[in-house]
């Protein structure tokens, strides 16, 4: 990739909010938040729905770079969320956050396996939050997309690749049950998984894509395998 291409590439706008602190979003770092318009899912359940929608950004990459300089040494790491930080182009942006001497922890939802892969392959990830939406046979019906395989293809080189990551998957009890969380607790393991699994219950906020409201339905946790150890949230 040339100087110039990357040069161009920092001046877009394509990052919707900065959260310019949070000691909760990467596990013992002290770390900030850069949110990224837009996304290739759908997710009935998400909250984040003007970030989804948002077809550019209030900041630059420049601008958070220019942030993050005043941040050096009271910062440890930075955070790649959204909407789907991978449908940008980032390889450029994360070498620059390196320079600074930060680390990077990326939060996505998999399908954009050949980024991921020019990411990992460049060492430029040190933490991985990848997103479960759903098992195979609904996996469209919650994420309105087709993008299961690509999904998986990085689920396996995060594995390949041993990786530091965890697997999460966003849980309403009206959508997924029992045995929805099981079959993915059964992929994981069978793929050699042995990280803490970690479920996070629908926050009924009032805003999201789907409209939905609290689940009129409930999990039984005593039903779930314990192949894994489990954490919810």
């Amino acid at each position: 990739m040339s100087t110039n291409r990357e040069n161009n590439s920092l001046s877009a706008k394509v990052i919707y909010d900065l959260t310019t602190f949070t000691h909760v979003d990467y596990p013992d770092h002290l770390s900030c938040i850069v949110w990224f318009s837009g996304c290739n899912m759908r997710c009935d359940y998400c909250y984040n729905k003007d970030i989804v929608f948002a077809k550019d950004g209030k900041y630059s990459y420049d601008d958070i770079l220019d942030f993050l300089k005043t941040r050096v040494g009271l910062l440890e790491a930075v955070v790649l969320s959204g909407g789907e930080a991978t449908s940008h182009e980032l390889l450029p942006f994360c070498r620059e956050i390196k320079k600074l001497g930060f680390k990077i922890k990326l939060d996505t939802n998999g399908t954009n396996f050949s980024t991921i892969k020019e990411l990992l392959d460049a060492n430029l990830l040190d933490y991985v939050a990848l997103d479960y939406k759903a098992p195979k046979d609904k996996f469209t019906q919650i994420t309105h997309s087709n993008k299961f395989d690509e999904f998986s293809k990085t689920l396996d080189y995060l594995m390949e690749t041993k990786t530091n990551f965890e697997a999460r998957t966003t849980l309403h009890a009206d959508l997924l049950n029992e045995e929805d969380i099981n079959t993915i607790i059964k992929d994981l393991k069978e793929r050699g998984y042995a990280n803490t699994y970690y479920i996070q219950e629908f926050l009924d906020t009032g805003v999201n894509i789907g409209n939905l409201k609290s689940p009129k339905n409930k999990i039984n946790k005593a039903l779930l395998q314990n192949d894994l150890e489990i954490a919810f949230r």
